[in-house]
């Protein structure tokens, strides 16, 4: 809006029918000045040309006349709606003393326009006058039914004035008399923590919890004021044990299990807000992720099936996880229409993808490329296509097609890691060890702080039982930079079993089967089993493998070589 925004609307009123008496045009709600109050004054010709004279004033960027023009005008009508005009020209131009006294005489004119006790206020607190401004407010706080939401409704009003410790000095002054007041500690805790002084808003927490004990924006409060993690989880833990009905610190409990990956713990308390919100599709949603998280793969179906029934939010992912569901599930039909009716987002692509594994295990390869070549011509600088239609054809056993559409993309972009990590994998498939260790080496050098470059080039070595130092020190490096990538153990386990060390060869595979069930930790987990003489465990881990991933060529190759 322009300063002169106002102006037609106000001429208008002006020069209605009804004089002066007549209502003004729209405002804020607030500010409209009642009829009745209204000086009863006709629009005389030296009024309107006073008026204009001062709006010429404020066009022209002379605000300093405009305003002194707008009170002067003010005295003499006496009309609320020009004494606010006049305050808001001097306020816009920074003319605070002109605006301050405008101000005043519009509250004098209009005590009860809270629009006007704002701008007083702010301008008070402008021009560091904080002793005159907290006597105002505090002449507010006790006239009002309720002190202590008085003193919330201040300190809202004043949470984008910059300098805020001179927030805190006024806040701390008009709480002095109510200290006894929950409301009061709790608003000298947010002003001392906006201030930065994060010592005191503890302290002043901890009184208004102890005036409140059950006072949930004051707990909640005090868990964004510890440190994040454990003493936050473990302050709502206790708190909620008090207070289990508060919905609020409970979902702010449950998002935090969920951010120290506690999943299981984070189910049961998004389960607890589902029973008391059993429609509410953010907590359908909440618990059938978790539900996923944890494998537990019926009660996730349930959960994301019926939040996709709700139909309101982004349902792409539900459908993209239920098509997870079902495909895991075997029933492929299922998965597809699921899959194809995740069409933005995120999740489009990875939909896309699947879709087209899932098509592979139906025998209709050429439709599964189809679709992802069709994708590829759409957006065709889109890496992850790439590699999605190399993923089919070397799936498919296609293994020179895939290392042909990898090294052709290579060439019109050389150092794309992904392509060159894609690339070195299918050089492998067609025996051109070379060009595998070419890749992965450049790769190091392009993303020195990746585990991937690493990990691959250590396993290969490993995978052959070739050069098992360096093999150990690459694979050592990648888990510095993924402790917790179960891929990387299964390669620290792999190695460990190539160097005879079989005890700690198991020990990491098994972690790494926990973190990732797979089918190639599997067989190395069976493989180790084996040569220690525990040949029962090694065909029981075998065929729970083999029911789970009935198509893998690594694990029937390793059941083939020990169990013809």
């Amino acid at each position: 809006m322009t300063l002169l925004a106002p102006v037609f609307a106000l001429l208008l009123t002006l020069a209605s029918v009804s004089g002066w008496a007549q209502e003004s045009a729209p405002a804020a709600a607030d500010s409209a000045p009642k009829v009745d109050r209204l000086p009863k004054q006709e629009l005389t010709p030296q009024i309107l040309y006073q008026f204009l004279l001062a709006e010429i004033a404020a066009r022209r960027g002379q605000f300093g006349i405009a305003a002194g023009a707008f009170i002067d005008l003010a005295k003499s009508t006496r009309d609320p709606r020009v004494v606010r005009r006049a305050a808001e020209v001097a306020f816009h131009a920074r003319q605070y003393d002109a605006a301050l006294e405008a101000t005043r005489l519009w509250l004098t004119l209009e005590p009860e326009s809270q629009q006007a006790r704002q701008m007083q206020s702010t301008l008070l607190l402008a021009n560091g006058r904080i002793d005159e401004l907290a006597t105002s407010l505090a002449r507010d706080i006790a006239a009002a039914p309720n002190a202590g939401e008085g003193l919330v409704r201040i300190l809202r009003a004043f949470a984008r004035y910059p300098d805020k410790t001179v927030v805190l000095r006024l806040i701390d002054q008009l709480s002095e008399p109510y200290l006894e007041v929950a409301e009061a500690r709790f608003v000298r805790a947010q002003a001392a923590a906006g201030a930065g002084n994060v010592d005191r808003a503890r302290t002043e927490i901890d009184k208004a919890l102890e005036l409140r004990p059950g006072w949930e924006p004051a707990a909640l409060f005090k868990t964004d004021l510890l440190p994040k993690g454990a003493a936050q989880l473990e302050f709502l833990k206790g708190w909620l044990a008090d207070h289990p009905d508060a919905q609020q610190a409970r979902l702010g409990y449950a998002r935090g299990l969920v951010s120290e990956k506690r999943y299981e713990e984070a189910r049961v308390e998004f389960r607890r807000l589902l029973g008391a919100n059993p429609e509410n599709p953010d907590m359908l949603y909440a618990v059938g992720v978790l539900s996923l998280q944890v494998n537990d793969l019926g009660d996730a179906e349930q959960q994301l099936t019926r939040f996709v029934e709700i139909g309101r939010g982004d349902l792409s992912p539900a459908r993209f996880y239920l098509g997870q569901i079902a495909e895991k599930a075997g029933r492929l039909d299922e998965a597809l229409r699921w899959y194809d009716q995740v069409v933005a987002g995120e999740h489009a692509l990875p939909a896309l993808v699947r879709a087209a594994q899932v098509l592979v295990r139906q025998n209709k390869f050429d439709e599964a490329r189809e679709r992802v070549v069709k994708a590829r011509a759409g957006q065709p600088g889109d890496v992850r296509l790439v590699v999605a239609e190399a993923h089919l054809l070397r799936d498919a056993g296609r293994h020179p097609e895939a290392f042909a559409l990898l090294d052709k993309a290579l060439e019109t972009q050389p150092d794309e890691p992904d392509i060159l990590y894609e690339t070195a994998l299918a050089a492998e498939k067609i025996g051109n060890l070379d060009l595998l260790e070419r890749h992965l080496r450049r790769l190091i050098v392009l993303k020195p702080e990746s585990p991937q470059g690493y990990n691959a080039l250590g396993y290969s070595f490993a995978d052959r039982n070739i050069r098992l130092d360096e093999a150990a020190q690459l694979i050592d490096k990648a888990l510095a930079l993924a402790p917790d990538d179960g891929y990387i153990l299964d390669s620290k386990g792999w190695v460990l079993f190539r160097q005879g060390k079989l005890d700690a060869a198991l020990e990491a595979l098994q972690k790494s089967y926990a973190k990732q069930p797979d089918a190639e930790v599997a067989a190395h987990i069976g493989e180790v089993l084996w040569t220690m003489g525990r040949r029962d465990e090694a065909l029981s881990i075998w065929r729970e493998a083999s029911k789970a991933y009935p198509a893998n060529d690594v694990l029937a190759s390793t059941i083939k070589r020990f169990v013809p």
